[in-house]
């Protein structure tokens, strides 16, 4: 097994490239900084991020948008910040079926992963977010309850926010600047040098031997890399895969009129990452999945059926150590990215 991998991974990810290139978004433009952005982890070298030209990101948005994230002065009730629904020890998800939003009230979907957001073209787990900038922006609103002029004027009295705004932006705090700067925050966010993608990168021994069986399978008789595409262990794409759809009132998903208003789209969702999908659970969009073996059973048996289920979607016949060695190799795809938490302006 180890000699037939060591010669069939590099060929496969070679073979891949091409197509997986072709599925990258093309970056925008972006202006000429003297801060270069940080480099993307080992494995993402060759993803591109989705970049804005009218934000490009720079070293002082990034480190400014890190405070924001981290700052409940930002939220309505000026108690809560983006990070209690995307905290870092938890690859930026909470560990919650269902986040509860600053007013109280229960989301009525599953906090993902914020690690490689950069890379998506479409936002939210039905896409109707066209740019980060903008899903930073509604989620600031919908999900702390934040008034933009209100949060605005009060950073801009902070004297450490208001030199800090002025050396990215060469402005005062706004709406506009604000949800750029925890958008350029974000985008640096990406999460490699796993065991995989040392593995990958020839390093026979980065993953052991049932972790090496459950790649095999990843890639064969699961049939999971159809959707989970290396790089970024997402096609971006979006799949109805049964989830919810036994509800009273099933969530439409991606066919809402907010996102691509297209019946066909019913009860989808996006395909999410699988990198640190270990430390992301619960899982699926409605959080119903408990632990990462639930939700790689779902899965391989063909999710639930529905009149709208992807026709990709079909029963692998796979066994429960086959289920137990997928698992092993999900956790192979956890980073290696170091954070540290940024203290906050008084």
């Amino acid at each position: 097994m180890k000699s037939t991998l060591s010669v069939f991974v590099p060929v496969l990810v070679h073979l891949l490239a091409p197509a997986l290139r072709s599925q990258e978004p093309t970056p925008k433009p972006a202006e000429a900084s003297a801060e270069a952005a940080p480099a993307a982890p080992r494995g993402l070298e060759n993803a591109a991020l989705v970049t804005s030209a009218e934000n490009p990101t720079t070293e002082a948005k990034v480190a400014l948008g890190k405070q924001l994230f981290f700052d409940p002065r930002l939220s309505g009730s000026g108690t809560m910040a983006c990070v209690n629904c995307h905290l870092p020890e938890h690859a930026f998800t909470d560990q919650k079926p269902l986040s509860t939003k600053d007013d109280g009230k229960t989301n009525t979907r599953n906090s993902p992963t914020m690690y490689n957001v950069g890379y998506l073209d479409r936002l939210y787990w039905d896409g109707r977010a066209r740019s980060l900038e903008g899903n930073v922006v509604a989620a600031w609103k919908a999900q702390l309850g934040g008034k933009p002029d209100a949060v605005a004027a009060k950073l801009a009295a902070v004297d450490g926010y208001a030199k800090s705004f002025q050396a990215a932006f060469g402005q005062a705090p706004n709406e506009a600047n604000i949800g750029q700067a925890l958008a350029a925050f974000l985008r640096e966010l990406r999460s490699g040098n796993s065991a995989y993608d040392r593995f990958v990168g020839g390093e026979a021994d980065a993953l052991d031997a049932e972790q090496k069986q459950g790649w095999a399978l990843f890639v064969g008789k699961g049939a999971c890399i159809t959707c989970h595409m290396p790089p970024l262990f997402t096609d971006r794409q979006f799949h109805n895969v049964g989830i919810g759809m036994k509800a009273e009132t099933p969530d439409v998903g991606a066919a809402a009129k907010n996102a691509f208003d297209d019946p066909k789209k019913t009860g989808a969702f996006k395909t999410p990452t699988l990198r640190d999908v270990s430390r992301t659970g619960p899982y699926f969009h409605d959080g119903s999945a408990a632990t990462l073996a639930d939700a790689v059973r779902v899965m391989a048996s063909g999710g639930i059926d529905n009149p709208h289920k992807d026709p990709l979607l079909v029963d692998r016949k796979l066994s429960e150590a086959e289920i137990g060695k997928l698992v092993a190799f999900l956790k192979a795809l956890d980073g290696k990215v170091p954070f540290a938490p940024p203290e906050l302006p008084k």
